[in-house]
């Protein structure tokens, strides 16, 4: 089947988001085109106003469209705990337990020397100032749980700990709701090491 160059731009377009292979940006390229003419108008401005306004918050790297998002300018929070977090999709899930009122501060990835993603690429420095400027009591450690995220906690660990900062992690262990026949060897492990 022969496609038209902007549709195979289309294509190629839908095929940068994570996890959208040919297949499925075709499918979405031709139901937008087919049957959602108007959704693909909406969509394609909503990308370009949000390409043109949201940039990063400049306390903790957030997605926002002022220069400080709402979460750091919040009298409510708790400044003196500080959660590191690798993503704004990160610090979404975090904000939707409703259990963490305290700052974050966002990585915008995570150590990867494979990828070439160091320190500096992570904004190392910026969070050892804020971490220990004097207000942040309590550091929380919220990478994610694979290789990458626990080399990254453990880098930002370590130079806390010499700062003097009191940096916890993540607890890790069996799901709500789970029963322990079904969970997998190493959560288990996990569970009873981070055991209460």
């Amino acid at each position: 089947m022969s496609t038209t160059n902007s549709l195979d731009v289309l294509i190629q377009a839908l095929r940068r988001l994570p996890g959208v292979g040919v297949k499925s940006a075709q499918r979405m390229a031709f139901h937008l085109l087919q049957h959602d003419r108007e959704g693909a108008l909406a969509l394609s401005r909503a990308l370009s106003e949000a390409v043109g306004t949201v940039h990063h918050c400049a306390r903790c790297h957030t997605f926002t469209e002022a220069e400080v998002c709402s979460t750091c300018l919040d009298p409510e929070r708790d400044a003196t705990r500080l959660c590191v977090v690798e993503t704004p999709a990160d610090q979404s899930a975090m904000e939707r337990t409703g259990a963490f009122k305290g700052l974050y501060f966002v990585l915008m990835g995570r150590l990867s020397p494979l990828d070439g993603v160091g320190p500096k690429d992570i904004g190392l420095q910026k969070l050892m100032e804020r971490a220990t400027g004097g207000e942040v009591q309590e550091v929380i450690l919220a990478t994610n749980f694979n290789a990458e995220g626990e080399a990254t906690a453990h880098v930002i660990s370590e130079a806390l700990k010499s700062r003097g900062v009191h940096v916890t992690r993540l607890a890790r262990g069996v799901p709500v709701g789970s029963e322990l026949e079904y969970v997998d060897l190493g959560t288990i492990a996990h569970a009873l090491v981070d055991r209460r």
